[in-house]
């Protein structure tokens, strides 16, 4: 299935039913009086926060939503049925803008939430009720008003607890196949992930936290460069970043102390926020050192980035220390969640 994180769409509550004109008519009634009901109203259109949904794509196809109008009312005082409501299911974690107004509508980040996003008119007056002392037989009704329209768009974010950074290639794929059951495709050359990857690690007994391996970023990024601009929402509403940088990149030549200073760079620049979550250092390919030689790279490694935060080494292919750093973010997201962060 196609990753889609945003979408347009438009919609149309119900209008209400229009008011009756009707009178008695009734055997041995003399003057039968007005008995003109009033009409229904309109149905609204809710967005609905589905957890059985991950994409938007949904609204590639299917953009426009409307609520049944109201139906008119009748004679006899009886009142128009209303129309129903229309719900309109999304993803949990959809943010949703008025496209018009600029205006932030809300944001559905539990399942079941809902969100009224057009509200049904109501139903206009039959003429019953402009019976008076001085107009006995009114003919005056009302019309039922049309009910609201907006166009939308919807942003999706995806909720996960950790979020893996990092320039393409850095093995987050690898990574996130080696701590979760997530099938991400792994290959030998960059941007292999073209969307974000979810994965559920489960690092004890009733223990897990959702995973997120999002597109590697490049530099310029934040100015929309690769396909990292594209996907940096998704980090927003992570809790912990792990940052992970090839320590041997020997297919590249690259230097690792570069590419850690590149994401950072794209990471701030994209938002003041992203910079301020923690961020704990995972130093990957691990397997491709001696033991003496890994402990130098890592130390000349450290040493350039004046790296003061957490530090983990790991190797994605083999699964090495992907164990313990498993246990160790379910200890730091529990301590956050007791904190309140």
């Amino acid at each position: 299935m196609k990753f889609v994180d945003e979408a347009t769409i438009r919609v149309q509550a119900g209008n209400g039913g229009h008011g009756a004109l009707s009178f008695r008519r009734e055997k041995f009634v003399e003057k039968g009086g007005p008995d003109g009901g009033d009409g229904g109203n309109g149905g609204d259109v809710f967005l609905v926060a589905d957890g059985s949904l991950n994409t938007l794509v949904d609204f590639r196809v299917a953009r426009k939503f409307r609520a049944e109008s109201g139906q008119g009312g009748a004679g006899r005082n009886m009142t128009g049925k209303s129309g129903k409501n229309f719900d309109v299911h999304v993803p949990c974690g959809t943010v949703i803008h008025d496209i018009d107004t600029g205006e932030l509508i809300g944001d559905l980040t539990q399942e079941g939430q809902r969100l009224k996003v057009a509200a049904g008119s109501h139903g206009g007056l039959g003429n019953t009720r402009f019976k008076s002392s001085i107009n006995r037989a009114p003919r005056k009704t009302t019309n039922g008003t049309p009910g609201e329209g907006r166009h939308l768009q919807l942003e999706l974010k995806l909720l996960a607890d950790v979020g893996l950074v990092g320039l393409p290639n850095a093995g987050k794929s690898t990574l996130i196949r080696a701590m979760s059951a997530a099938r991400p495709k792994v290959a030998e050359y960059p941007f292999t992930t073209l969307h974000p990857n979810l994965g559920v690690v489960s690092p004890g007994l009733l223990q897990s936290f959702v995973m997120a391996d999002i597109p590697g970023l490049i530099e310029g990024a934040a100015d929309g460069a690769g396909l990292g601009m594209q996907f940096l929402r998704h980090l927003q509403r992570t809790r912990l970043l792990l940052h992970i940088v090839d320590i041997a990149p020997l297919d590249t030549g690259a230097d690792p102390v570069e590419a850690f200073r590149s994401i950072e760079a794209e990471l701030r620049k994209y938002s003041g926020d992203l910079i301020e979550k923690p961020r704990w250092l995972v130093l990957n390919k691990i397997d491709l050192f001696a033991e003496d030689d890994l402990q130098v790279a890592r130390d000349m490694l450290l040493g350039e980035l004046n790296w003061q935060g957490p530090v983990y080494q790991v190797s994605a292919e083999t699964g090495r220390g992907t164990e313990a750093l498993g246990q160790a973010v379910m200890r730091a997201l529990e301590d956050l969640q007791e904190s309140g962060d």
